[in-house]
């Protein structure tokens, strides 16, 4: 079972690191878990329980190393809730996709199948998953369904047949069994209330920590600025929108709680065989991952240039789905933010769904990449005020990711996406970028070529910004979201 050092967390020794637990460091949050062999339990590093002594403490590097050792997760700090660690770069190893495929579908899809589909075969894909994450896949799967479920179980009223199967398991008394083989208590135990049985299923709100600080505030005026009329609606502090899965459509509704360091996320029950799935994009989406304390030692030089982009806090947003904001981003080729947004409305109503969900505000489901795939596409489009290099470009897009020529997910390939983004005729250099960077979840991408990088930088060619910029890889990102969002 894999452990870590004190050095490889950063401290000097295990004194050190134990001394400075008690400050409940939010940086330090999911980084790593302490397991405490007295109580037989895992915690995370924000926990408000007394720190044991240095003897007692074993520090692993996930939930599921700690649970896989033996420890059960603490009830008071709930692991479960804790923010996952990035991958930087964009640049997924085989275990950390496998990792990424396995939490949002925990489904029973054999590893046999996810080596066969990632291009390596079977004992490779597990060698590498356990050097990275001390666990083998299925343990580590097993982990994520049973740390699901503790969640829905404590923050949600949602039956327990229906938790057993939102997670991945194929009945109930497997679920039972090994909740209590793991845990060693009952569903029952941890919901610690007696729900009322209701004649229909309602929405569920569930719970996703981040790591202060987080600027709420600009990430939701950047969504509202670019909000897809009828698919997305920000209203006071709150972002909605709907979802199409492969069982139907439903609706997501995200709010702060700054004072938990936590979103709430309001999921409709058309969701529910998608939790893992709905709640890994809401995550992407708000960046609940990043470091932000990291960001901002790494973008000192940045912000040493231009001071004005000091923001400590600044997220990306990782889009909802890769296709809806690639065409939201082409018909935003040389217009107003504005005038894009009424035409991206346009195409979602004419190429769509209609809707009826009691969210308000909410009509339509975003198309799918097929409809735009017949031959009278283009045609649509223009009759919609669409121009035709747009019109194009949409159609050429869908038709690409159809075939499998280009994947708009996070975890694909960033030079072969940027490749074939660029064969595609008009597709630039900037748009490009912005879809490595809010499709991709790639932190490092730099559009040269960007408006405000250039008012920024005024004196500067594109080369010269582009050699710049390398000094604040891998982040540079976040460097560009800074530059969108500073006041001007």
């Amino acid at each position: 079972m894999r452990t870590l050092s004190c050095t490889e967390l950063g401290f000097s020794s295990v004194d050190a690191l134990i001394e400075g637990l008690p400050a409940h460091k939010t940086d330090l949050d999911g980084r790593f878990f302490v397991g405490v062999s007295s109580t037989g339990i895992y915690c995370r590093t924000i926990c408000s329980a007394r720190v044991k002594n240095r003897e007692n403490c074993t520090f692993f590097p996930t939930a599921a190393a700690a649970e896989g050792a033996g420890y059960r997760p603490c009830l008071r700090c709930r692991p479960e809730l804790a923010p996952e660690t990035p991958v930087v770069l964009g640049e997924s190893s085989i275990a950390h996709r496998v990792a990424r495929l396995v939490k949002e579908d925990p489904s029973s899809r054999s590893f046999a199948d996810i080596a066969l589909e990632l291009g390596v075969s079977e004992r490779h894909l597990r060698r590498a998953f356990e050097d990275e994450y001390g666990v083998s896949p299925a343990a580590y799967r097993n982990s994520c369904r049973l740390l699901l479920a503790k969640s829905l179980l404590t923050d949600t009223d949602m039956p327990i047949t229906h938790v057993a199967f939102s997670c991945g398991f194929s009945s109930v008394r497997r679920f039972n069994d090994a909740f209590l083989q793991h845990y060693r208590m009952s569903p029952t135990h941890v919901r610690k209330r007696t729900t009322v049985a209701k004649a229909e299923l309602q929405p569920i709100v569930m719970r996703l920590d981040y790591r202060p600080p987080f600027r709420y505030d600009l990430l939701l005026d950047f969504l509202s600025y670019r909000a897809v009329e009828g698919v997305e609606l920000v209203e006071g502090d709150a972002y909605s929108r709907t979802v199409r899965t492969e069982s139907g459509v439903g609706w997501i509704k995200v709010a702060n709680q700054p004072e938990k360091n936590c979103l709430r996320v309001t999921i409709s029950p058309e969701l529910f065989g998608e939790l893992p799935t709905v709640m890994a994009k809401v995550r992407r989406l708000f960046d609940t991952d990043c470091f932000p304390l990291v960001i901002e030692e790494a973008l000192a030089g940045f912000y040493e240039r231009a001071p004005h982009c000091h923001l400590l806090g600044v997220r990306i947003p990782c889009c909802f789905d890769g296709f809806e904001m690639a065409v939201r981003a082409i018909l935003g080729q040389q217009v107003t933010v504005k005038a894009a947004n009424t035409m991206a409305g346009r195409v979602a109503a004419a190429f769509g769904s209609p809707v009826s969900l009691s969210a308000e505000g909410l009509t339509t489901a975003f198309p799918l990449p097929l409809a735009f795939c017949t031959p009278d596409a283009a045609e649509k489009l223009g009759m919609l005020g669409v121009v035709r290099q747009r019109s194009r470009a949409i159609c050429s897009l869908a038709e690409a990711l159809c075939a499998g020529e280009v994947d708009l997910r996070p975890g694909a390939d960033v030079e072969e996406t940027a490749k074939g983004l660029l064969a595609i005729s008009g597709i630039g250099d900037w748009t490009v970028q912005y879809m490595l960077m809010r499709a991709l979840d790639y932190s490092d991408a730099f559009p040269a070529t960007d408006y405000g990088v250039k008012v920024t930088f005024p004196d500067m060619k594109e080369k010269a910004l582009r050699e710049m910029s390398l000094a604040w890889s891998p982040w540079r990102s976040y460097a560009v979201m800074s530059l969108w969002c500073a006041p001007h």
